[in-house]
């Protein structure tokens, strides 16, 4: 019987009683335990799955707002459970949940709309981000969370580490650490069934090679990067603590709600205008939401919390990311790159004004009611633009899973 008997995101405490009932089920095979403590004492823990030398690990949570890694996981562990072949000489180790914090914060079970996502919205700083930290901060610096997920990949030594990410709207999109020849095609074609786009021009790849649509891998360290104002260098993130033992890490994007937008590979006819445009937008949503920020700040002493600092993180990376836009675009710049552009410009001030708008209301500030107005539109503009459709929960889990395994094979093959 499936463990996923309800449509919606499941919360820590959720995922947690299926890997303990998973564990008591199959107790010869599989093993629940503590791996560490968040900041604040919530405990992170491991699913194992078979015993043999050669590991997969898979991430969930990493980042609050991108639910659907959970329910991934959860499929996932069912999944090797009643396959043999699967681990038969591989065994598979799965992180719950990395950021416990993030997500008693972060509140969307089952949203209905834009709306209702950014009403429970909650990202935190980079900082505050265990994979991102340790390309922010330095080593004797670095949160709980991070030295948890490292401490892992140093004990198992995967060959493979997948980490479970998504957007709330585009399409979808790997990332890799090596080369892994293999995944493009399968990738696409269960993409193609399940009615997901291909995102061919995410913005969080600008300028890295890809081994075909919708798959990149990152630069080495010897390469420059296309935002340099952006903090969150992916070449100092924990995805690349699996080389130290030969693995590779294969970071796997799915959107809860699909634009048919932005998979077009064609050329963009004036990209250094688009980009301008772009730029100039964000500059001006972003000071949109400084201005009730600054006059509501006085009325808020003492909410310095999680949601504030976020908040001010967010808009703190604006106006270099416009400056970054207005540089020359990357050659070859297409279609669907500008249209991922657009709509990260819109998700960077539409994320602080959310984060924004829950302080607000816990304050019940008198600012409140406007910026509710503010949210309300752009998360309608939002979907209006890229034609927003939902993509149902069980193919959002379903394109997740077939690219681990897929990604698990080919690494496996090629001796990763």
């Amino acid at each position: 019987m499936s463990l996923l008997p309800e449509l919606r995101y499941p919360s820590v405490a959720e995922l947690v009683a299926c890997a303990r009932a998973l564990a008591a089920r199959d107790s010869g095979l599989c093993s629940l335990r503590q791996v560490g403590a968040s900041r604040a004492g919530r405990p992170l823990h491991l699913l194992s799955v078979g015993h043999a030398r050669r590991a997969v690990l898979v991430v969930a949570g990493a980042h609050a707002n991108e639910p659907t890694g959970g329910s991934t996981l959860r499929v996932l562990a069912e999944r090797v459970l009643a396959e043999r072949q699967l681990r038969a000489d591989t065994s598979w180790h799965f992180l719950l949940c990395a950021d416990p914090d993030g997500a008693s914060l972060h509140v969307t079970p089952a949203p209905r709309s834009l709306l209702d996502y950014h009403h429970g919205f909650y990202r935190p700083t980079g900082a505050e981000q265990p994979e991102w930290s340790p390309s922010v901060l330095p080593p004797d610096r670095l949160p709980p969370e991070t030295r948890a997920l490292t401490g892992v990949i140093d004990e198992l030594r995967p060959y493979l580490q997948v980490t479970l990410h998504g957007t709330e709207l585009g399409g979808s999109w790997v990332q890799l650490t090596k080369e892994l020849p293999g995944l493009v095609e399968p990738f696409a074609k269960s993409a193609a069934q399940l009615h997901i786009p291909v995102e061919t021009g995410a913005s969080d790849a600008a300028g890295w090679p890809a081994s075909g649509p919708g798959v990149h891998v990152m630069p080495g360290p010897e390469s420059g990067v296309a935002y340099p104002s952006m903090p969150d260098d992916a070449r100092h993130s924990t995805w690349y603590h699996a080389h130290r033992y030969g693995g590779l890490t294969a970071v796997v994007e799915v959107p809860m709600w699909a634009s048919d937008l932005v998979d077009d590979p064609a050329p963009h006819p004036a990209p250094a205008p688009a980009m301008r445009r772009l730029a100039q937008r964000l500059l001006q949503d972003a000071l949109k939401v400084e201005r009730i920020l600054a006059e509501a700040q006085p009325r808020l002493e003492g909410a310095d919390g999680p949601l504030l600092r976020a908040t001010r993180w967010a808009l703190d990376l604006v106006p270099g990311l416009a400056q970054d836009w207005i540089r020359t675009p990357p050659a070859g710049t297409t279609m669907a790159h500008i249209g991922s552009v657009d709509a990260f410009g819109r998700r960077l001030p539409l994320r602080a004004a959310a984060m924004l708008l829950r302080v607000l209301r816990a304050a019940d500030d008198r600012a409140a009611p406007g910026l509710e107005q503010l949210v309300a539109l752009w998360c309608d503009a939002f979907a209006e633009r890229f034609r927003a459709r939902w993509v149902p929960l069980q193919h959002q889990v379903e394109h997740q899973a077939r690219t681990v395994l897929v990604a698990a094979r080919h690494a496996r093959d090629r001796g990763a």
